[in-house]
Order: C-alpha cells, then structure tokens, then sequence
C-alpha cells in the first residue's frame, strides 16, 4: 500500500486525507495544531458554489479610495504591511484585463460545479448529512436604485447560476426579520451552508481515522526532494512516497523550499458570533461585504479582508464591526453571545483567485492543493477528489491546467537543507 503524506489540517487537507485513505493509499495527516484550528473553525460556513467571479473586477479601481478611507471598510491593508503587499496587488490588478476574467471565471465554475455533489457524498460516507441545512442563500441590498442588484443579477445568470431577482415584499417573506431598508435580493437556491464547521471537520477527521489514517501533530520543517522524499518535522524525520502540501496560507514557505516562490498573501478574516436570531439561510450584503449565518451555536458574523501578514496580532474591531452591519440589516435586536465570542484567521489568497491544485512540475512525489481564499470550504471534498484522481491517474489530460504552480513563474533551483 503506497504512502501518502498530508501536510495540513484544515477542512482542505481533511477532505484530502479522507479521499485518498478511503481509495486504497495509507495515508499519514500531519500538523503543528489539532485538527481544524485555522480558517476551517472560524469560517462562515456558506458553500458558495455561486461566487463564480474572480475577486479583481475592474470595478473595485473605482471603489478602492472609499474602501481604503471609511473606518468600517469591508477592505483594510495596514500601514505598516502597505509596501510589502504592493507586489501582490500589483498583481491583481492585472487580473483584472476582460479576457483574463473570462478565463478565470471558468477555471471557478469548474472548481465550483461540482462541488455539493463531492460534499453530498462525503457528507454521506462520514455520516454528517445533519450538518448541512440546504436552505438556499441570500444576497441583500439596501439601495432604493435596484439597477445594480439587476446588474448582478444578469452577470450571475449569464454565468448559468440558478438564481432569482426578489423584491423587498419577496425577500421579506423569505426572511421576514430583515429590516426594511432592504429594497431587495438575489435568492440562490442551490448552495448550502453547515451549522457547525468545525464539528463537520472533526467528524472528517474521526473517519479519516476509522478508515486506518494516522495522525501526527507535529510541524513540518523541511522537504527534501528525491525518491523517496524525506521530511524533517519538529518531532522526528521519516520518509514519504508521495506529498501533498495543503497547509493553506502557510504553504508558500514549504513551497519556497521546492523551488517556487509564489504570490500568496494572508488575506485576514473575522468573525463575531451573535445570539440566534431566526435567519433561516445564509444572507450576505451587497454593499457591506459581509455574511450573516445561521448556526447551532448561534448567528455567526464574518467577512472582511485585511492584509495584515500572517502573524500579526489581530484587529478585533474587525469582528465587533460585524455586529453594526447586522443591526443595520436586521428588524430584531441582535446581541453578542455572553461572553462575546469573536475569531481572525488567515485565509490563502492567490491574486487570480485560483488555488494551485495538482502535480509539482519539478519534483515527483509532490503535490498541491492549496491557496483557495475565500472558497476553502466551497471546493475542499471536490478539490480533494481531484488530487485523489490525480496520484491514481484518473484525470483527464488537462483538467488541472489552469491551476498549476508554474503558472506564476519559473521553477528556481531547490535549495539545500542545512
């Protein structure tokens, strides 16, 4: 039985280590922290298979003063990390060119299409279909001008998502404790969200462990490339036949020691969780960038971006912002869980939007799956089911193309271990 290495814990690793335990490999997950401390705990629990669109829209050139300017921006990038991050934004923008969004939003609905049907049948084999609510999403605007809300509306359609244009009267009926300020919203009826992220994590884990797949917390140091490769953690060196690298936005460092430098940025997110209110569905704001979700430990607040660097102390005014923008969407008080309960985490962003998926070009044993933003959760089971097809020899030729490694440069030379 060959030997598969995993390195990271989060929901993406999770669902990989589970996929290629369950198809015949002995797989080793590995990790400084326990299971599903990262980004996987803390996200806001949407399957977003609609969000479709890369993240550089040329529209966002208009916006990015005010966004820049106002205190409760749903976009911050400290002063003290503004050159460091230039280079990456350099690179968005040229995202941003029409036939580049063209291609990328492709290469996301085909991560995004299939994604529910892979988490169904996870969700099936790890016995957790009562984690996920299939109730359909909103998305709200506050504007009494709908034309942008109708702008969306077209682009989301003509992207050949199921969606529906609803009035203020409609989307109250859909959920009647949003307040009247809302002039309307876009009904996504076939996404879903799970009312516990981090428990849905842990029952992938306790399957993945059923099925015969060994745990090791420890981190991982070094990598040395050859046959078989050879890992250095901080609690042992072993060798490894085959390397997956999904340790989210901590990878561009094991990445670095393979050869690739890669433009993968921290992109910070917060979350506040609130006392249950009776949303029955996710509902995100078209203006405030922000989603509200209901869960079973309450209604949990998250978005906004802040490009801070990966290990600087958190801005909690972040999360507590979270709390104005949903009295100003909601008819009912709404009060932090006692105590107030509020969470950061670092998420993997790329500049294209895309995560690196597949083979590394240079070194044999290696894989990638990482880099997913703000669609970790979305794509972890299908991406996970792509990299199990990819070391079985299954994929079609081509099928990983728009997400290789090299597509941000060259292979460089691996540098020696000390």
């Amino acid at each position: 039985m060959q030997q598969v290495t995993v390195v990271g814990a989060g929901v993406v690793g999770l669902c990989t280590a589970y996929f290629l335990q369950h198809s015949g490999y002995s797989v080793l997950l590995m990790d400084a922290n326990p299971p599903a401390e990262g980004c996987s705990k803390g996200n806001a629990g949407h399957f977003a298979t609609e969000q479709v669109f890369p993240l550089a829209d040329p529209s966002l050139l208009r916006q990015l003063p005010a966004l820049l300017l106002q205190a409760n921006s749903p976009l911050k990038i400290r002063a003290s990390y503004l050159l460091k991050s230039l280079p990456w934004f350099c690179r968005f923008i040229g995202n941003m060119a029409a036939a580049k969004q063209q291609a990328l939003q492709a290469a996301l609905s085909q991560l995004n299409g299939p994604s529910m049907a892979s988490w169904q049948k996870l969700a099936t084999l790890c016995q957790s279909q009562d984690l996920f609510c299939h109730h359909g999403a909103l998305l709200v605007s506050e504007h009494s001008n709908q034309l942008n809300l109708q702008q969306q509306y077209q682009r989301y359609r003509a992207a050949g998502i199921d969606v529906s244009l609803r009035d203020q009267a409609e989307t109250q009926t859909l959920e009647p404790l949003l307040a009247n300020n809302i002039c309307g919203s876009l009904d996504f009826t076939e996404v879903a969200h799970t009312v516990d992220p981090w428990l849905l994590c842990q029952r992938i884990f306790a399957a993945f462990k059923a099925a015969g797949g060994q745990w090791l917390q420890s981190k991982l140091l070094t990598i040395q490339s050859g046959s078989p490769l050879q890992l250095s953690t901080s609690s042992s060196i072993f060798n490894t036949e085959q390397l997956v690298i999904c340790a989210g936005a901590h990878s561009a460092a094991l990445t670095a020691q393979l050869g690739w430098r890669i433009p993968l940025e921290a992109e910070r997110g917060y979350h506040l969780m609130a006392q249950a209110v009776g949303l029955s569905r996710p509902v995100s704001s078209l203006e405030r960038k922000f989603i509200m979700t209901p869960m079973q430990s309450g209604l949990r607040l998250a978005g906004t971006a802040e490009f801070s660097g990966l290990d600087a102390a958190p801005d909690f005014h972040r999360a507590h912002m979270l709390l104005q923008h949903a009295r100003s969407l909601l008819s009912t008080a709404i009060e932090p869980t006692k105590p107030a309960s509020v969470w950061y985490g670092n998420r993997p962003s790329l500049p294209d939007s895309l995560p690196v998926l597949g083979p590394c070009p240079a070194h044999a044993g290696v894989h990638y799956n990482f880099g997913h933003q703000h669609l970790g959760l979305t794509q972890a089971a299908y991406s996970a089911e792509l990299i199990c097809q990819s070391l079985h020899g299954n994929l079609p030729q081509g099928k990983l193309a728009p997400y290789r490694i090299d597509r941000f440069g060259p292979y460089r030379h691996q540098k020696k271990q000390a």
